[in-house]
């Protein structure tokens, strides 16, 4: 196991930990800085793995803009800050749940440990090719992402200012 391996296994781990915790805690803007340490973790194995161009689009789209965007939104819209107990689980839900994803991660266990053995001969890509497909080929999914970017936050200004004549 050389070191590349054990960063690639650290910052995976980072990121499902760091996911799990975003789906788990009671409170939204908790939820919404997790979800920054688990692409952050994700950003980590793209760098270790040599594409860096992909890390650091992933850290200036979904890291710069979405999560910024969902922050601002939640500070817009008065979303309440502290833990969200009405919308609370009840136990036989939650052990549904870790049963269901034990269950899931048992499943990808047996399809993918046998395929792993010898280490796979890494293809020599150069950032211009994948700068050349991912704003190229793949521009339009992300200015439909802008798009609707765009949307979200003209409707958290929209949801703000409340109606015309209300008190506040």
């Amino acid at each position: 196991m050389t070191s590349l391996d054990l960063a690639f296994a650290a910052c995976g781990l980072l990121a499902v930990v760091a996911g799990l915790l975003a789906v788990t805690t009671r409170q939204v803007v908790h939820a919404a800085l997790w979800l920054v340490v688990a692409l952050l973790g994700v950003a980590g194995c793209l760098l270790v793995l040599g594409h860096e161009l992909v890390a650091l689009v992933l850290v200036l789209v979904y890291v710069g803009a979405v999560v910024v965007l969902v922050l601002f939104a939640l500070m817009l819209t008065r979303a309440p800050i502290g833990p969200d107990l009405a919308h609370a689980v009840p136990v036989w839900r939650q052990v549904a749940a870790g049963l269901a994803g034990a269950a899931t991660t048992a499943l990808l266990l047996a399809a993918l440990v046998p395929v792993a053995g010898d280490a796979v001969e890494r293809r020599d890509i150069s950032n211009q090719a994948v700068a050349t497909e991912l704003f190229g080929t793949w521009v339009w999914p992300f200015e439909a992402l802008s798009v609707l970017l765009l949307a979200a936050l003209i409707a958290a200004l929209a949801v703000s200012r409340g109606r015309v004549g209300e008190d506040a």
